[in-house]
């Protein structure tokens, strides 16, 4: 496959002069495992909550240890990347991840609730290792004028899985009726503990077959000859740079930060948003369907933006998804009933582009850094748990309908970075 490197860019990067298409399809694959094992953390909140009789505090420990995972196993994921490469990255990464799915076996079996926890914490682990190699790897498999094109066809990918998981894994894990509340506090120890062992035991099946199936993918990318990509894969080699003194990459991060988590804050919301009397004035169980809505539009707006973005500048893309978002949101807070509904729910659609492209964007002329770059990009996920916790805080003091406003400067900082942040600092472009 032939290379070039770039000569008008602030930064030298080596892209692909033309896209490998075998290779694209092969790693996409990971962007659906990824997205559909992620999504299967919603069936096990309320699973597991069932059986260790869990608060909602307690139950929510699931996504807090996925979100800290991003955060503590992202740097060193960096640094595996910039000793073994990205393709060795990727195995190992599939590998981490078939052995937290085995881990779900024993936690089934005592059963364990920490044991659940350290499970998720490994199988995280192994998803954070493919964040950090998966999506600087498609960045530059081809030209880098079509980046953010191929990362939104990929991420595209990622968002099947993640809403097809959810359905499957019910299937999987909830079959078995669970007892109420009150029947099990009828039980004998001896029968409540039975009861528990056969009801955590319905992750047994699908997660072995998931790590399997984790390991198949993993022998799968060994064997397969995905190009090396030079200037870019430093294996081992140092580099006399440091990731921030790159100004566009700073401020990626801090856009990957607010963008995570106003995504993740209105979705968290959005089912007692629906339920207010003078919002949607449905039962929450109703108000779950019209969710779907909101990561739906994920999945299209990024087949829509990968085309896009094949004429159009991925930045002037981003900069109006987040002004509209921002608009979509207060429009929202400044409405009552339907009009209330979907005008939060369209902000889906304008999210779907954000996280590929400010990626692509803060990549661009990283070279031998990327790896590094691309983990600091992936522990800014860590807003997720961040900004949905702030927007809680505000709830509580002035309601839900009013705490929108923190995602709306969320997406101002987006649009900000879209326009202007992205631009190489002229320090960088002076010392290239």
């Amino acid at each position: 496959m032939a290379l070039a490197q770039r000569t008008d860019s602030p930064a030298s990067s080596y892209h692909a002069a033309t896209t490998n298409y075998p290779a694209l399809a092969m790693v996409t694959t990971l962007f659906f495992m990824w997205g559909f094992l992620t999504s299967l953390n919603d069936i096990l909140i309320p699973h597991l909550k069932m059986v260790f009789d869990l608060n909602y505090k307690e139950a929510f420990l699931i996504q807090v240890f996925f979100f800290v995972s991003y955060f503590v196993f992202s740097l060193p994921s960096g640094k595996l990347v910039d000793t073994f490469g990205y393709k060795k990255s990727m195995v190992g990464g599939l590998f981490t991840m078939a052995i937290g799915a085995l881990l779900f076996l024993p936690a089934a079996s005592v059963p364990s609730f920490p044991l659940f926890l350290i499970a998720l914490a490994v199988l995280a682990a192994g998803m954070t290792i493919l964040q950090v190699t998966a999506n600087p790897y498609v960045a530059v498999l081809g030209p880098e004028k079509t980046a953010a094109s191929r990362l939104n066809l990929a991420q595209a990918f990622n968002s099947l899985g993640t809403f097809i998981g959810p359905a499957i894994g019910g299937l999987l894990i909830l079959s078995a009726a669970p007892l109420t509340a009150i029947a099990m506090s009828h039980l004998s120890p001896e029968a409540l503990q039975s009861y528990r062992i056969a009801q955590a035991s319905s992750v047994k099946l699908p997660y072995s077959g998931f790590a399997l199936v984790l390991i198949a993918l993993g022998v799968a990318i060994a064997l397969f000859k995905l190009p090396h990509i030079p200037g870019v894969e430093r294996n081992g080699a140092p580099v006399n740079d440091s990731i921030w003194r790159h100004r566009h990459l700073v401020l990626g991060a801090i856009a990957i930060f607010v963008y995570v988590g106003a995504e993740v804050a209105i979705g968290s919301f959005l089912v007692n948003y629906f339920s207010l009397p003078d919002i949607g004035n449905i039962s929450e169980k109703v108000a779950a369907g019209f969710v779907s809505f909101y990561w739906g539009g994920a999945m299209v707006g990024r087949f829509i933006g990968s085309a896009l973005q094949q004429k159009i500048a991925p930045n002037k893309i981003l900069g109006i998804c987040a002004i509209m978002a921002a608009l979509l949101v207060g429009a929202s807070m400044l409405t009552f009933g339907h009009l209330a509904m979907w005008t939060i729910i369209a902000v889906g659609l304008f999210n779907s582009i954000m996280f590929p492209t400010i990626f692509t964007l803060s990549i661009e002329g990283l070279g031998p850094l990327t790896g590094d770059g691309s983990s600091l990009l992936v522990a800014a996920i860590v807003g997720g748990a961040v900004i949905p916790f702030a927007q809680s805080a505000l709830a509580d003091s002035i309601g839900i309908h009013h705490a929108f406003f923190l995602p709306i400067l969320c997406y101002a900082y987006v649009a900000y970075f879209a326009f202007r942040g992205y631009r190489h600092s002229p320090a960088e472009s002076a010392s290239h």
